[in-house]
C-alpha cells in the first residue's frame, strides 16, 4: 500500500519525528537543532505552535502560511542543517546510496489537525509527553518545550498536568 500525506494549504499540523535507532541526539545538541530550525523558518516561514524534543524524538504543532502546504520542504532542510558535521550512524547501502548519515529516521508521521479540539488535544500531547517517558514529575520541569511559552500565554497554569 502506497502511503500519502495529506497537504492543506495553511494548515496546521502535528509531527513526530524520530532519530534513526533512536540515539539520543536531540537534546545532547539541542543548540544545533534549534539553528536548524531557525534555518528552516528564515528560508520557509512558518510558526512553531507546540514543541517537545526529547533525547531521541521530538513532537511539533506547525501552523503553514496561507496557500502553502509544504512542510516536507522544511522537514528536508531541518534535517539536512542539524545533521551537518554529526558523526554518521550505522549507515547501509540504501541509506549510502542517497546520501543519508543515519542520523534521522526516514519518514515522520504528521497530522492534519481538523479544529480547535484537535488541535488543544496535540498540544496538550506535546507538553506531556516528557513526563509520559519519564523524564520528569510535571511538564514546566521540562526544559526542551514551549509548555513555558504557553503558560506565559495563558493557555496552561504553571502547576498543568494532563492526569
Amino acid at each position: 500500500m502506497e502511503y500519502r500525506r495529506y497537504y492543506q494549504n495553511g494548515g496546521s499540523y502535528f509531527f513526530t519525528v524520530v532519530t534513526e535507532n533512536r540515539r539520543p541526539l536531540l537534546t545532547q545538541h539541542i543548540d544545533r537543532l534549534r539553528n536548524a530550525f531557525r534555518h528552516s523558518m528564515e528560508r520557509y516561514p512558518f510558526v512553531i505552535e507546540g514543541i517537545v524534543v526529547l533525547p531521541d524524538h521530538l513532537h511539533t504543532l506547525w501552523r503553514l502560511p496561507d496557500g502553502d502546504d509544504d512542510f516536507s520542504l522544511r522537514w528536508m532542510v531541518i534535517k539536512r542543517k542539524f545533521s551537518a558535521g554529526l558523526k554518521p550512524g550505522i549507515v547501509n547501502a540504501s541509506k549510502r546510496a542517497k546520501r543519508e548519515k543515519g542520523i534521522w529516521q526516514r519518514r515522520f508521521w504528521e497530522h492534519c489537525i481538523r479544529d480547535e479540539r484537535d488541535w488543544r488535544c496535540h498540544l496538550d500531547y506535546i507538553h506531556y509527553n516528557p513526563v509520559k517517558h519519564g523524564y520528569c514529575h510535571k511538564p514546566a520541569d521540562w526544559p526542551y518545550s514551549s509548555f513555558h511559552r504557553s503558560v506565559r500565554q495563558g493557555l496552561y497554569t504553571a502547576d498543568w498536568s494532563s492526569e
